[in-house]
């Protein structure tokens, strides 16, 4: 007979508030086909996996207020990628080494069990009287509703990180299995205050190795490097991270807190990692924190944290605060990582419309066929010579969040300034498109509060959140030179 896990009762607790919570609802509506956190606030995507034939989401949860606080991992899982179903608070902070929260990690299947990985935070007072904030790695076991942190824990403390090296940023474990192994990626902030990335390796959860410094920031890219992850995608070695304090360099990085991934090779042999080519993962405005799991048909799916930390968009007048964006799959073309909405998506895809080769006039035209708040929207733009482009969405007499292309200077712009947003913070960015091909790509996939923006198929992308009302829905086009615009539509209908 199996053992029973046996529940906390702070993991008790925060099961029962949440469910009572369900009862009640939100007073704002949720996305329609985004992961939304249940109650209260939820950051980074953790352990998302396959196990048992089911994928898998956690996250980083404060069921009890919708704003940051101590950390639980909350819990869904799907079939599809597209509805979600809500599990039971899987952690809670009830044990000494992660009783100030536990914070970010990963999970895979391993013997039959979900393994759990995750950052263990201790506060402790140190004799000059000031606290301080220790971090650590633990190992958690379950059967996909209950875990159970293994009696090892920690099983990763300061002695195995490099030494004179952060013992306070030391966090977000990224497990996968080889064989017998599990190996473990964790980021750390070394002696010179920049971020880098640590490699361990277990054969049976409680013994782990330090194997080397994968990768170091060396003050290049932000400072702390977050939320690490490293997997092999069609003959490319791929380091994807999260940079704190990130200064902007042009159109190519945004200042603050960014993500960007890092192609290389990577010999095992000797453990020795050689970059190559560096580039942003996202340039929108609200993309955070992504994590991959490699699914059983093969296919490497990302999902993000759709909040920017500088900005949240919800509060305890919504009854939630916390979204993910869209999974997505990934792809190498060319030396570069794309990705793509999961194809399940096209499955709820209904009333099909298609404008093929109009020419938008040089003043805002409105295409009431096209309007929306929850749709996919394949644009093709064909021009040769110097254009502009300029589609407006969530629009009505007020409202509306614009991009804009302009193919002489290749550049992308998404704009929500108009949005209805009431707060002074990021509402515009641009980037530079890679391809300058004759056709230009543009997938637009809207949710209620949702824009993610696909280019050339899944070359780049931007993703933003927008506050808009829900009734402003028009769509609204113009454009400036020789250029023809082609455009395909979906409602996307889960019901």
């Amino acid at each position: 007979m199996e053992k029973q896990i046996k529940i906390s009762s702070k993991l008790q607790k925060a099961r029962e508030y949440e469910k009572c919570a369900l009862k009640k609802g939100t007073v704002t509506p949720k996305q329609d086909f985004h992961a939304c956190v249940p109650v209260g606030w939820m950051n980074d995507p953790n352990g998302f996996s396959e196990y048992n034939g089911e994928k898998h989401l956690f996250f980083q949860y404060h069921p009890y207020n919708t704003a940051w606080g101590p950390m639980h991992w909350g819990h869904m899982k799907t079939t599809d990628f597209i509805r979600w179903e809500n599990m039971p608070v899987a952690l809670a902070p009830d044990k000494k080494y992660d009783g100030f929260g536990c914070f970010s990690g990963s999970a895979v299947e391993w013997k039959g069990r979900h393994v759990l990985a995750y950052t263990g935070v201790e506060r402790r007072k140190e004799e000059d009287g000031q606290c301080k904030d220790y971090q650590m790695q633990c190992i958690a076991v379950g059967d996909g509703i209950n875990y159970e942190k293994i009696k090892a824990n920690p099983v990763i403390t300061g002695d195995k990180i490099p030494e004179g090296d952060s013992v306070f940023d030391f966090r977000d474990p990224k497990i996968w299995v080889e064989g017998d192994t599990i190996y473990m990626v964790v980021g750390n902030r070394s002696k010179d205050g920049s971020g880098q990335i640590l490699l361990y390796k277990t054969t049976d959860l409680k013994n782990w190795e330090f194997v080397t410094v994968l990768d170091k920031c060396n003050n290049r890219y932000g400072k702390m490097w977050e939320c690490p992850d490293f997997f092999r995608l069609e003959g490319e070695d791929i380091l994807i991270v999260s940079p704190q304090e990130m200064e902007a360099r042009e159109l190519e990085f945004h200042a603050g807190e960014g993500t960007i991934y890092i192609l290389g090779n990577f010999e095992k042999e000797k453990a020795a990692f050689t970059e190559k080519v560096i580039r942003p993962l996202d340039m929108g405005l609200d993309f955070y924190a992504p994590q991959t799991m490699l699914t059983s048909d093969g296919r490497r799916i990302m999902i993000a944290w759709l909040q920017a930390w500088c900005a949240s968009w919800f509060d305890e007048r919504d009854g939630f605060c916390g979204m993910m964006t869209l999974p997505r799959e990934l792809h190498m073309k060319n030396g570069i990582l794309c990705q793509n909405p999961v194809r399940e998506l096209e499955s709820y895809y209904r009333n099909k419309v298609e404008l093929k080769e109009i020419v938008p006039r040089e003043t805002y035209q409105k295409y009431d066929e096209l309007s929306g708040r929850v749709q996919n929207l394949d644009i093709l733009l064909d021009g040769e010579e110097a254009y502009q482009f300029e589609i407006r969405l969530a629009a009505d007499d007020v409202h509306y969040t614009a991009i804009k292309y302009d193919k002489k200077e290749q550049i992308l712009t998404f704009d929500r300034s108009t949005s209805g947003v009431r707060r002074d913070a990021a509402h515009e960015r641009s980037m530079r498109v890679l391809s300058n091909d004759r056709i230009v790509k543009l997938r637009i996939v809207m949710d209620r509060y949702s824009i993610e923006l696909f280019v050339n198929d899944g070359e780049q992308a931007m993703t933003s959140v927008i506050r808009t009302p829900i009734e402003a829905n028009g769509v609204y086009m113009k454009t400036q030179g020789n250029v023809k615009v082609s455009v395909t539509k979906y409602d996307i209908c889960l019901l």
